[in-house]
């Protein structure tokens, strides 16, 4: 008995000993990794890198942390690259739908989860992805794809896939307030970037962003202005680097988050914080000078006004039409607008060429439209300052009538949920979908003179737009199945 115990404790020693020269070689190893990554990389690299892995392995053990990585990534690094190539150069992006999906789909394979849950509007939207497809193997015939086409391509329709997982997926109050803390978190730390890039010399602003030339940004010639003339105003331009993407993303944001300043349950106190960031994006999206992107955010939040409980934003929307006419600091501003609807400057000028272009391309090509690949000759070209027109031309007439169908039928879902409630300030998931559903409508209307929800390099504005859907699909849903509770506990009440 005695040499067994001895051998035992022998055992366990020899144990210890090689788990101490494993961790000893593991460490060892790792430092030297992030020593060669300093001396080749630089700190910062090697910091983010580091932060990075950590971030990824806990990505990689949590569906809802890989989802708010996807909407980290897509408002904060939108065009951020890993600083290698594996045959492409990966995207941020990439990697966190990667793990998102990877995880995802691990729960179903372990039976952590069963079924999927849709909505009336998702066979609309499955019908428009069966149709990109068509229109994209259709496209073939003008011109091979390039390996950026077909990741590209992979992107955008895992983007639209996001709608169904996203139902799937914030399936109560809870996961749906979480998924709104971060989208007003992200939403107010790029506004806050923006101003900050906004308010710093040119050149210094320039020097800041190029050191993300590492990881897929411009190396120079970054701060944008008016017409691309440095003697007029610069625009704002965050990590978006176009500032009319990022008009567009604050316009979604600040629509987004509005319901919540005058909502009794906002999703996070104190409710000043709220307004902060609230007003910090409107200042940007002012500083974007995006006439589009201003126009949308008015129209955002003059449907919220329609509702009981945020009839103040109508006045408000007028004050603040008032203060724009008539301040000194906001006369630019309303020059911009005046020479639009005059198309006197050169942005109308040339943006009504291209709609000129379009429309004759559409006219040969009406049903399927080119596709994504390229065109059938030298003179035509697809790009055009218009999410609708470029889907004309991409993806024909045909696609844009589906396209437009199950954007109303996600309209309609929402609408018919806010409607269930008495005063959707009154209540928080009512708040959230308020929000979901008018930011659907500022992008809808953004799209008229924009077209980055649409064109498959713009990866990350079409991933929130399809994100914004996806939440207006969940928030109804959720608000659907607490009235259903509420009428439920009602019922047995009475019976009682």
């Amino acid at each position: 008995m005695q040499t067994v115990n001895q051998l035992q404790i022998r055992a366990s020693r020899l144990d210890r000993r090689t788990y101490a020269v494993l961790t000893g070689i593991l460490i060892g190893v790792v430092s030297g990794a992030v020593g060669l990554l300093v001396a080749v990389g630089g700190p910062i690299i090697a910091v983010g890198a580091v932060l990075g892995l950590l971030a990824g392995l806990y990505v990689l053990t949590n569906v809802n942390a890989a989802l708010y990585a996807i909407v980290a990534v897509m408002a904060l690094l939108p065009f951020g690259t890993f600083p290698f190539r594996i045959g492409f150069t990966p995207t941020l992006l990439d990697a966190a739908f990667g793990a998102f999906i990877a995880v995802y789909l691990a729960q179903f394979m372990t039976g952590r989860r069963r079924g999927l849950k849709l909505t009336p509007a998702h066979g609309f939207i499955a019908v428009y992805i069966v149709w990109l497809i068509l229109s994209f193997i259709l496209g073939l015939r003008w011109a091979q794809p390039t390996s950026a086409d077909l990741r590209q391509f992979a992107e955008t329709l895992l983007s639209i896939g996001m709608v169904f997982v996203l139902v799937d997926l914030v399936r109560d109050r809870v996961a749906l307030r979480r998924v709104m803390i971060v989208f007003i978190a992200v939403a107010g730390v790029q506004s806050i970037i923006s101003l900050v890039l906004y308010g710093l010399g040119d050149q210094t602003a320039e020097r800041i962003l190029i050191r993300l030339a590492r990881i897929g940004y411009p190396d120079g010639g970054v701060i944008r202005y008016i017409e691309d003339n440095p003697a007029l105003n610069e625009r704002a331009i965050g990590t978006w680097v176009d500032p009319n993407a990022l008009g567009g993303f604050l316009a979604i944001a600040g629509t987004l988050i509005a319901p919540q300043l005058l909502a009794r349950h906002p999703v996070f106190r104190p409710r000043w914080l709220i307004w902060m960031i609230e007003l910090c994006i409107a200042a940007a999206l002012l500083l974007t000078f995006s006439r589009a992107s201003l126009l949308a955010f008015a129209l955002g939040v003059a449907f919220i006004g329609l509702f009981r409980g945020y009839r103040r934003y109508l006045l408000l929307l007028a004050v603040g039409l008032a203060a724009v006419l008539f301040l000194p600091q906001t006369q630019d501003l309303v020059t911009r607008f005046v020479e639009a609807f005059t198309a006197r400057d050169l942005a109308t000028q040339m943006r009504l060429g291209e709609y000129g272009d379009s429309l004759e391309l559409v006219s040969r090509y009406p049903i399927t439209g080119i596709g994504f690949t390229g065109t059938p000759s030298i003179d035509l070209y697809s790009d055009v300052a218009s999410m609708y027109l470029i889907m004309s031309n991409q993806i024909g007439l045909v696609g844009v009538a589906i396209f437009l169908a199950s954007m109303l039928s996600v309209l309609a879902y929402g609408i018919r949920s806010v409607r269930r409630l008495k005063q959707p300030s009154d209540d928080e998931s009512g708040a959230i979908l308020l929000g979901a559903v008018a930011a659907l409508i500022t992008a809808l209307a953004n799209g008229v003179a924009d077209l980055y929800f649409f064109r498959t390099d713009f990866q990350s504005s079409i991933t929130l737009f399809w994100l914004i859907v996806g939440l207006c699909l969940a928030a109804s849903a959720v608000v659907r199945q607490q009235v259903g509770d509420e009428v439920t506990v009602e019922s047995t009440q009475a019976l009682k």
